[in-house]
């Protein structure tokens, strides 16, 4: 446990990040499974508005330091080409 005033707040500030962070990654899991289930109904349009829906989340995410701006990228780029799949 933290006995120092400057470890207290940092604690305090961590655990208030801790859930905000876990709130975005949450929904990043959400959006790409409501991807995912678009692609396994083989709807290229509903695929094309889910996926629409989770890019700006994930980058933003990304942004923000939740996630590594690489592993957003990499997540855009393998949804995108699973869309891309079902749409030919």
């Amino acid at each position: 446990m933290a006995t120092h005033r400057s470890a207290i707040k940092r604690a305090r500030q961590n655990k208030i990040r801790y859930l905000r962070n876990k709130s975005v990654r949450t929904r990043i899991k959400n959006l790409i499974k409501s991807v995912n289930a678009a692609i396994e109904e083989q709807s290229a349009e509903k695929a094309r508005a889910s996926l629409a829906a989770a890019i700006p989340v994930i980058q933003k995410a990304a942004k923000k330091g939740v996630i590594h701006r690489k592993n957003a990228s990499r997540k855009i780029s393998r949804l995108t080409r699973r869309v891309n799949a079902i749409a030919l």
